[in-house]
């Protein structure tokens, strides 16, 4: 189902259903559609979906790095309104969402992470120096995924789009080197919120190892498996994705 956008004061967001403010977090190069799944099942739950349009390529450069957008997000909060959240995040949309939690606890009632940036990932901003040749650009675009023809031709055309535009490639880049250095393993065994860690186990960017990693230093944490699955679960196996997400969220009460 595509969403509207809403555009209020400096903020872009879809918004769907009503109850207990889940917010989404997008990665880098991921679309507020890749969460249609999560937003059409979770809005019918008793959630309120929002997916606000993080300013990943429209910051200064010199604020382009994970601590800002977990500012940013913390000011959208407060925008809405809301005394607590649960924060749901995809690649550096999961770093940004950790990031927040450990700024701004009070804040988050859980989270969900997956395949987050902020221990390890590879070579988030690299790997593009041959960015005028589609063919490599697609096939790295089809490397996120177990199946590759998850990578839709509009996806291929988005990143190919974004790393051709020297504004945009900039400010990956610094994004990459920021999320380097924002690495949270000091600081995850103090988050003692819920968390929910859904993990592909053919992850290559963040490969599973990571999500291991995850789980040991998050003192209350769960860790779920995908099969046959990359980097975006919550694209490649949306039922598997909201079926763990939902059992997860009714055991702690949520």
């Amino acid at each position: 189902m595509a969403h509207r956008l809403k555009k209020e004061k400096d903020y872009r967001y879809i918004e769907v259903g009503e109850g207990t403010p889940i917010i989404v977090l997008h990665g880098l190069m991921g679309g507020l559609s890749n969460f249609d799944a999560v937003t059409d099942y979770f809005s019918q739950k008793g959630y309120k979906v929002l997916i606000p349009e993080l300013p990943i390529y429209t910051m200064s450069l010199l604020k382009t790095n994970v601590k800002n957008f977990a500012k940013y997000l913390h000011d959208f909060i407060e925008f809405k309104g809301f005394d607590e959240v649960i924060l749901l995040g995809n690649s550096l949309g999961g770093h940004i969402g950790l990031y927040h939690t450990k700024l701004y606890p009070e804040k988050v009632k859980a989270l969900i992470i997956t395949g987050s940036s902020g221990l390890y990932e590879s070579a988030m901003g690299g790997g593009y120096t041959k960015r005028g040749d589609y063919e490599v650009i697609k096939k790295k675009a089809q490397e996120v995924f177990y199946d590759p023809a998850v990578a839709t031709k509009a996806i291929v055309d988005e990143v190919y789009e974004t790393v051709n535009d020297r504004n945009k490639l900039i400010k990956t880049l610094a994004i990459a080197k920021s999320a380097i250095r924002h690495n949270m393993a000091k600081d995850l065994p103090n988050m003692k919120l819920p968390v929910c860690i859904i993990w592909g186990k053919n992850d290559t960017v963040t490969p599973p190892e990571v999500a291991t990693e995850f789980n040991e230093l998050l003192p209350d944490s769960d860790l779920f498996w995908i099969d046959k699955c990359g980097h975006a679960a919550m694209m490649e196996h949306p039922d598997e994705f909201n079926t763990i997400l939902d059992a997860w969220l009714t055991d702690k009460k949520l």
